[in-house]
């Protein structure tokens, strides 16, 4: 029988992912409505959506305890996906307070907090301010695993279309014209996923044994590429050969001190993932993880030549 799931943060960039393929799998869906929705019509508008395809909304607010204990014992699965890029000490105190409705709740079987990153476990060594994203997320592991929490912990990489479309070229999401800037030598390996093979993975691990209280890495071998072979197969899809400058270590970070909040944690995360190769330089066993393509090699999941193919 498959597991009830409850999504958090549902109408969010993977939240919405994630409910549909919760949906597509055949699972009973919940999706979190907040009562302070106001006049966000494109939150409602998305909401209605999840319903419309068969999702059941459920009310809850974080300033209401017992209404998200509610929302928690309706189901078996939950899993968060509120977005932290903006305001991270408030995403960290309402993930608290969800591990303290399902603690309270006491049923829950699974339960996925909002990571779908790099993982935080190997990322104590982050360059400031950006490490404050990883040493919260821990924060949020420590307070499940104190509470017995059954959980499964999802490594995703980068989002295709944060780092895909534009070639990993920082402030545009589309392919650039003429020049691409290429950090270091463009030989670190980097895994790269579609926002809908992210949300498929996540809904099989839900109920997969062998992924309970483990770290799942969405790390498909064929996806794991340097950012110049992501460049080379732009290149041979829009027939066009693109200037190559690159851009040095130093000078990556020198840019920092002269950006706000967001964009030093943006560029820090640049450093490790294409410079210092965080993503990729490491065994996903090591500390008894798995990787999903491994697991569920029956998922088609998207190459990126197929996915740069929409930007023609």
């Amino acid at each position: 029988m498959k597991s009830r799931v409850l999504v958090v943060g549902g109408t969010g960039y993977i939240g919405r992912r994630i409910v549909r393929a919760s949906l597509d799998q055949g699972h009973e869906t919940y999706v979190l409505q907040r009562p302070d929705i106001g006049l966000d019509i494109d939150k409602l508008q998305t909401l209605l959506s999840f319903k419309r395809a068969g999702a059941r909304l459920v009310e809850g607010s974080f300033s209401d305890h017992q209404s998200l204990v509610e929302a928690v014992k309706k189901v078996d699965v939950v899993i968060c996906t509120m977005s932290g890029v903006h305001f991270r000490s408030h995403n960290l105190m309402l993930q608290l307070k969800l591990v303290e409705a399902i603690k309270e709740a006491g049923n829950i079987k699974r339960f996925l907090p909002s990571e779908f990153g790099a993982d935080p476990a190997r990322m104590g060594h982050a360059i400031e301010p950006g490490r404050v994203t990883f040493d919260e997320k821990m924060t949020v592991r420590r307070a499940i695993e104190e509470a017995n929490i059954p959980f499964t912990y999802i490594s995703a990489n980068c989002f295709a279309g944060y780092f895909v479309g534009n070639l990993s070229q920082m402030g545009t999401l589309v392919p650039p014209k003429d020049t691409v800037q290429i950090y270091g030598s463009g030989n670190i390996k980097v895994p790269f996923n579609s926002e809908e093979d992210v949300g498929t993975f996540t809904i099989k691990t839900i109920d997969d044994p062998r992924t309970l209280n483990k770290t799942v890495y969405i790390r498909p071998p064929e996806n794991t590429l340097t950012q110049l072979e992501l460049v080379e197969i732009w290149e041979k899809l829009s027939e066009k050969t693109l200037k190559k400058v690159e851009l040095a270590a130093e000078t990556l970070l020198s840019i920092m001190k002269d950006m706000d909040f967001a964009g030093q944690v943006g560029v820090g995360h640049f450093y490790h993932f294409f410079y210092e190769g965080c993503l990729a330089n490491f065994d996903v066993k090591e500390g008894g993880g798995v990787e999903a393509s491994e697991l569920y090699p029956e998922v088609k999941y998207t190459r990126m030549d197929e996915y740069l193919k929409i930007y023609l």
